[in-house]
């Protein structure tokens, strides 16, 4: 049942659209107007290239204005030490980087690797546990001329659905990383494989700038996964150029940032790209805070 408007109600909404045609904005309600997502800037512990300890790296991590970093893992770094430099610097480790899925793929067609490549991703759950992070980025398989798409989805899936056990244990999630490596290059894949999964410990880990080469908008794959995506990185990436500065290629960062709203997605926003100094650390924060609105 439809109910007239009071005369309060109706001067104010007078008012709200006759502010909006002054200012050249456009009207909305109030309950339709979409927050910003709450972003938190983080870097790839691997592109800070400089000072002697682990501690350094992180008090130059902070200097150049971000909250958290991403470890990979197997790595050679003294957990202690890093677990230290968090609680004295107030900078988070946030995630993990399962290091040699890479060289050690869970779809590889030797049960021997992919044993190997499951040991990877076991070691890294519990340096994510041990830093108190809460993700383990894993790129779950590659498609070439030796694994199809579809070896790739079941091996990998039956190496994964080992580790979910120790995943929940650990309270540690495992998050499925889009890359250029054959496998799950469209949204509906991604959500497939997340899915078949069945277990709240796994979701997806959104490149935003990845995914342009194969034409679905990043900001479609973000509507489309929804609360299946624990965190998102991004570079910058051009069809015409390819690999770009943060904010020169195609990425449409103001539609990104509105479905990263419509999500409810608050969290996490790190960069991955070539590592360097101070200098050029506060260059990729500075172009963070451009296309993220910080």
């Amino acid at each position: 049942m439809n109910h007239p408007l009071g005369r309060r109600d109706f001067l104010h909404t007078t008012a709200a659209v006759t502010a909006s045609a002054v200012t050249g904005g456009s009207f909305l309600f109030a309950a339709d107007v979409k927050a910003k997502p709450k972003l938190k800037k983080a870097v790839k512990y691997g592109m800070i290239q400089g000072g002697r300890s682990v501690r350094d790296k992180f008090e130059l991590a902070k200097k150049c204005g971000f909250l958290g970093v991403e470890m990979d893992s197997p790595a050679a770094i003294n957990r202690r030490a890093a677990v230290k430099a968090q609680t004295e610097t107030g900078v988070k480790i946030h995630g993990v980087i399962d290091s040699i899925h890479w060289n050690l793929p869970l779809s590889d067609p030797d049960p021997v690797v992919r044993e190997e490549g499951l040991f990877g991703l076991l070691q890294a759950l519990d340096d994510a546990a041990f830093y108190g992070a809460d993700t383990v980025l894993l790129v779950p398989g590659v498609v070439n001329k030796n694994v199809s798409y579809e070896q790739c989805f079941e091996r990998s899936q039956a190496e994964v659905k080992k580790a979910l056990p120790h995943a929940e244990k650990l309270k540690v999630k495992i998050a499925i990383e889009v890359v250029w490596n054959d496998f799950i290059t469209k949204p509906e894949q991604l959500i497939d494989y997340v899915d078949a999964l069945k277990s709240e410990w796994v979701g997806a880990y959104f490149d935003c700038s990845n995914m342009i080469k194969y034409g679905v908008p990043p900001a479609d794959w973000i509507r489309k996964l929804g609360k299946r995506m624990f965190k998102f990185d991004f570079k910058g990436y051009s069809k015409a150029k390819q690999w770009v500065p943060i904010g020169e290629g195609d990425e449409d960062w103001p539609e990104i940032l509105k479905a990263l709203a419509e999500v409810g997605y608050d969290g996490w926003a790190t960069a991955e790209v070539g590592g360097g100094g101070e200098e050029h650390l506060k260059k990729v924060s500075a172009a963070m805070d451009k296309v993220l609105g910080l």
